[in-house]
């Protein structure tokens, strides 16, 4: 429901982010802490999160948002001694830092960034704190802060993150030393393998399983190898794969995987390329039989698996000083492995006392488990039941089971509830790479998580590591627990990292802890009761479909409730809440429709319990003009107006099945004031001058792309807009917000005349394009990413980005179908240079496409602007240099 009242009464002061945000400065850490999270903010890889913001980012946003007052504010040098830094409270030098923050320049808070800052007499709400990001990079200004998420286990995740600078890193070693003596001899026994190398044991880092099934004609076994690749060569054969021979089993070393080789053992010859799957169909090689697995499946058939190879670490050898690929290897798996997994199990079964420890609990239905149940369209859809995964215990295996469950009984024995609490968040953690529901990673020779897409994927090739650890190895208890650890002691002593001149630094550490301060809840933000109490939101809110939290972090709720549910009470339920969620999802009959509406109905209690001079920030990640549309007309409605907007490039790679979320804005919004009518042609003429204003400062001033650019006008162009919501008439009607923006839009890209073709031009001369370069070239333009996608300028594959240039053969069979078509209307004249281009590296001739074509102006301007992208001067010659044309 709209908020017709204005709160907003006298002058109010412009706060740093409204005026300049120095996203330059933001961007560089951004990309350096994406990379390496562990080492920048280890406090955010303590537990998994989806679509965590760069903690950079949010200390940037505290600093700009909540900075006002120089008489409250104390800086100090990081540091042992904490002295006060040459900036004082009240300085007047921390004023001017404050007043000389603007569009064209707003660097001079940033001087601040590296600073231990204090700000007094603040308090700040996140009522979206999922990982409690925003929570935390808040609590090191020394502000008063409360956070709310619906979701348990988000709430966990961020009250542990909280609690971790007051929490004694010696208490929890001493725990978790406590707990490997308890168990940690057993479970690393039920991972250990001969080694190939001599006459003593090696520990298993990862064991290779493939789902088997039968010939429903010959009643052979089929296994359901994809391919038989095991792993990338390592060490002085980095240049070779090792290769599974499927006559024998033999692991061994090939020059190549996609040519045909022969076994060294049994000299069996095969392509190991060509697996027994294809497109969802074994092949059976005895008799040829090709047939839908999960058909099958549902026909009642059932898989077996089958260990078929190992990945191991010896010890013994690395002790002797053996070389490292003699250490660390692949080796087939024997029927001792075999046997090996086969005692576990049984142990497994006659542990009646551990059963208490696992979710052996029916997985609730949803869009992530069996979207066949429900109506609806959506990316992203589970199978789970017909793979045969109905309860959560379905998705391990025994050996898995009965590791993890000795784990947890361990730590239930120990009598601190905080230090327990952060072993069984690292036992949570470890439940992202042990279970049958992952892969490997052939390239990078490591196990992948579960949550590599976002989905439950049931792999047909399945990685099983070892659950404690060795010595290497991703994702085993013992790996996590040094995260976790980590994560304490930065909380502890945070510190910070930034860049300078291109080099990286970290500063002394930060005498605050995290934390204080700071309280979390859990529940519906929209019952939120406070009123007039926050200076300042910031949050990340939910984004349509993008993640469906409440369906995905089932995962680890059911493995934390049996040891939370007497201590908390949102952990009493079977469930995560999931009717209450503001989310598109068909499983729970909640469309755009729906989103939108309770989106406004959470802005709209953001904004009572703002104080009326107070400011709201966040991030949200969209790419078209609707959504630009839906956001402002949700903040418009409920009483805010858009002040600032800012591109952000982070957490660029959001694969949901192939699909990416184009880019990060952080948008700046105050409670409105009074709104008076307006015409739309002078709206608009307020618009372009504001626009173009915006353009020349930021082009003058700043070395920012143009479509950089581009957001920051549309921010200023929302807030010409969001003065008048409601009242701006056109030929006598009212118009929408997503009238509006459509028609911002096309102001803004009247400014910037940048189609494809340019976008195009400036990746060639980009050394090794990435999709981020994609989308930074084209935001505020007129050129559109699809487009780009669907003529083969451009596509993702195995996750690299591909430039569509002329030797590139996707995009010279997409021109090759239109010129075979003799439509030479339909080509334009980027098909006709690149299809030239290609012809003359041949030797083909070209005459007859010259005379059908002719050499417009066009093509001799395009021809010239490859030439100068590329550095290929070929297409100078093609039209007219040493070797022209006509030559053929």
């Amino acid at each position: 429901m709209a908020q017709e009242s204005p709160r907003l009464s006298g002058e109010r002061k412009e706060l740093p982010i409204e005026r300049g945000f120095p996203i330059e400065r933001i961007n560089e850490i951004a990309e350096k802490e994406g990379r390496a999270k562990q080492w920048y903010r280890p406090i955010y890889t303590m537990h998994k999160w989806w679509a965590r913001r760069p903690g950079c980012l949010f200390r940037a946003i505290s600093l700009y948002a909540l900075l006002d007052d120089p008489d409250k504010v104390n800086i100090y040098e990081p540091g042992e001694n904490g002295t006060l830094d040459d900036y004082g409270a009240g300085h007047s030098d921390v004023e001017k830092l404050i007043e000389n923050v603007d569009m064209a320049d707003p660097e001079s808070l940033w001087e601040l960034y590296t600073k231990d800052v204090r700000i007094g007499d603040k308090k700040i709400l996140d009522p979206f704190m999922g990982g409690g990001t925003s929570l935390v990079e808040a609590s090191r200004f020394g502000v008063e802060a409360d956070g709310y998420d619906l979701n348990p286990v988000a709430w966990f995740i961020t009250k542990k993150e909280l609690e971790a600078g007051e929490t004694s890193v010696d208490e929890l070693k001493e725990a978790f030393q406590q707990v490997k003596s308890d168990v940690a001899d057993e479970i690393l026994n039920y991972y250990k393998t001969d080694c190939p190398h001599g006459h003593h044991d090696a520990d298993v880092m990862y064991n290779f399983w493939v789902k088997e099934i039968d010939c429903r004609s010959c009643g052979h076994t089929v296994p359901l190898h994809q391919d038989f690749r095991i792993g990338k060569g390592r060490y002085e054969n980095d240049n070779k794969y090792n290769i599974l021979c499927p006559d024998c089993e033999s692991v061994f070393l090939a020059d190549e995987w996609r040519e045909e080789c022969s076994c060294d053992e049994c000299g069996y010859e095969f392509v190991p390329e060509q697996g027994n799957v294809d497109y969802g169909k074994y092949i059976c090689s005895e008799c040829g039989q090709k047939y839908s697995i999960t058909e099958q499946i549902s026909e009642g058939d059932e898989f077996d698996l089958h260990l078929c190879a190992i990945e191991y670490y010896c010890r013994h050898c690395d002790e002797k000083g053996e070389s490292k690929s003699t250490v660390k290897g692949y080796k087939s798996a024997t029927s001792e492995d075999r046997e090996r997994y086969r005692k576990a199990k049984q142990e497994w079964e006659n542990s009646d006392s551990l059963h208490q420890f696992v979710p052996n609990k029916p997985i609730r239905s949803g869009w992530k488990v069996s979207n066949y149940e429900f109506e609806g369209h959506m990316t992203g859809g589970g199978n789970l039941p017909r793979h045969g995964i109905e309860n959560w215990t379905d998705m391990y295996n025994d050996r898995q089971l009965l590791s993890l469950s000795k784990i947890i009984e361990a730590i239930e024995n120990l009598e601190d509830q905080n230090v327990k609490e952060y072993l069984l968040l690292t036992l949570s953690g470890t439940l992202r790479t042990n279970s049958m529901m992952v892969g490997y990673d052939y390239s990078y020779n490591k196990i992948v998580n579960i949550f590599k897409s976002n989905s439950f994927d049931p792999p047909r090739e399945m990685c099983e590591g070892n659950v404690w650890g060795t010595e290497y190895g991703r994702g085993t208890f013992e790996s996590i627990w040094d995260m976790v650890k980590r994560g304490v002691e930065y909380a502890n002593a945070p510190t910070e990292r930034y860049v300078k001149n291109g080099e990286t630094y970290e500063t002394e550490e930060f005498s605050q802890p995290i934390g204080q301060n700071t309280t979390v809840h859990q529940g519906d933000m929209r019952l939120i009761e406070a009123e007039n109490e926050y200076d300042a939101v910031i949050t990340d809110p939910p984004y349509y479909n993008n993640i469906l939290y409440s369906e995905l972090s089932d995962f680890f709720y059911v493995w934390l409730k049996p040891m939370l549910e007497d201590e908390y009470e949102c952990f009493e339920p079977e469930h995560t809440p999931r009717a209450e969620s503001i989310v598109v999802n068909p499983a729970s009959n909640k469309g755009d429709e729906e989103f939108e509406s309770e989106l406004k109905q959470a802005f709209s209690r953001i904004n009572t319990a703002l104080k009326q001079d107070g400011v709201v920030t966040f991030t949200y990640h969209h790419s078209s003009s609707e959504s630009w549309g839906e956001l402002l007309e949700s903040l418009c409605e409920t009483g805010f107006e858009v002040t600032a907007t800012y591109p952000i490039n982070s957490d660029l790679n959001k694969f949901m099945k192939g699909e990416s979320v184009s880019f990060d804005i952080v948008i700046v919004a105050r409670p409105a004031g009074d709104r008076h009518p307006i015409s739309w042609n002078s709206l608009r003429r307020d618009i372009v001058r504001t626009a173009k204003q915006t353009h020349q400062r930021l082009t003058e001033n700043r070395d920012l792309s143009d479509g950089n650019i581009g957001v920051i006008e549309m921010g200023r162009a929302f807030h010409e807009y969001s003065k008048h919501h409601g009242k701006v008439q056109r030929d006598g009607e009212i118009m929408t917000a997503k009238e509006v923006v459509d028609e911002i839009y096309g102001i803004i890209q009247q400014g910037s005349d940048i189609g494809e073709v340019d976008v195009f031009l400036d990746l060639l001369e980009i050394k090794d394009p990435t999709y981020n370069d994609l989308n930074m070239l084209t935001r505020g333009t007129s050129a559109n990413s699809d487009e780009m996608k669907q003529i083969q300028l451009y596509r993702m594959e195995s996750g690299e980005f591909v430039l569509g240039t002329w030797d590139d053969e996707k995009r010279l069979a997409y021109i090759q179908e239109r010129v075979n078509n003799n439509d030479s209307n339909g080509l334009t004249p980027l098909d006709k240079a690149q299809f030239l281009r290609y012809r003359y590296e041949h030797g083909k001739s070209i005459q007859d496409y010259l005379e059908k074509w002719t050499v417009s102006d066009d093509l001799r301007k395009l021809c010239q602007e490859l030439a100068d992208a590329s550095g290929d001067d070929v297409y100078r010659r093609i039209l007219g240099g040493d070797r022209t044309i006509g030559d053929y």
